[in-house]
């Protein structure tokens, strides 16, 4: 039948996943980072995602497509996973830290510093509020394993990506680009292993501030496999 239903421009979409959120009918999904129509007979054509998509990219079009089914959609709003995607990746947070107060006798438990979520370079949307404002730390994935401090000594204070160019066969330039250039980004910190895999996301983030075309503080640190600082 020809009805009115929702169009999702994959060229405009960030991944950010809040037109998933906001179709209670789970019509839409996260599929490599990217919204998709993946029950169409879900999609009341109501278009309670069309408002909450920071990047434009959901408009309606009429267009022969699967009936809207009612029944199947009201079921699935009762038994629905947390997102619809049922992927927890794609759900932005910012996680507020606070100090924890611990008695004289005791010690201070190791806390996480991480500030946001997602972290994965993939994942994270480049108009994501958490980035105007932040020290960007751009990191392999491997670094939090190697050097034990990794979360006092870089994460602390930062809003942090990672990536790892070599098991993601992607260069990340274009992502870190948009980044940069959409948000306020008061520095950049890019820390990598000693291992010649990780050169391709010291380059993506040396292309990407240098494509962004502004001047910002900016340093790279190397770690060795055996968690030492080699430069800095």
């Amino acid at each position: 039948m020809i009805r009115k239903i929702i169009k999702i421009d994959e060229d405009k979409c960030n991944g950010c996943g809040l037109c998933a959120n906001a179709c209670h009918e789970g019509a839409i999904g996260m599929v490599n980072g990217k919204a998709k129509l993946i029950k169409e007979d879900y999609c009341d054509g109501l278009g309670d995602c069309l408002p909450v998509c920071p990047t434009g990219a959901i408009s309606f079009e009429e267009r022969e497509a699967a009936a809207y089914d009612e029944k199947a959609a009201t079921a699935n709003k009762i038994q629905q996973k947390p997102l619809p995607c049922g992927c927890p990746g794609t759900n932005l947070k910012k996680l507020d830290r606070k100090e924890e107060v611990c008695g004289s006798n005791q010690v201070a438990p190791t806390r996480s510093e991480l500030r946001q979520w997602p972290v994965q370079i993939k994942l994270a949307p480049v108009n994501a509020p958490y980035f105007n404002g932040a020290h960007l730390l751009i990191a392999a994935d491997c670094c939090a394993y190697a050097y034990g401090n990794f979360h006092n000594d870089f994460i602390k204070n930062k809003i942090t990506v990672i990536g790892c160019p070599k098991l993601d066969s992607v260069d990340y330039t274009v992502k870190l680009t948009d980044i940069i250039k959409n948000n306020d980004i008061k520095s950049v910190t890019i820390v990598r292993m000693e291992v010649p895999c990780c050169g391709g996301l010291e380059i993506a983030a040396k292309n990407a501030l240098r494509a962004s075309g502004k001047f910002i503080p900016w340093q790279i640190v190397t770690l060795s496999t055996d968690g030492k600082i080699l430069t800095e």
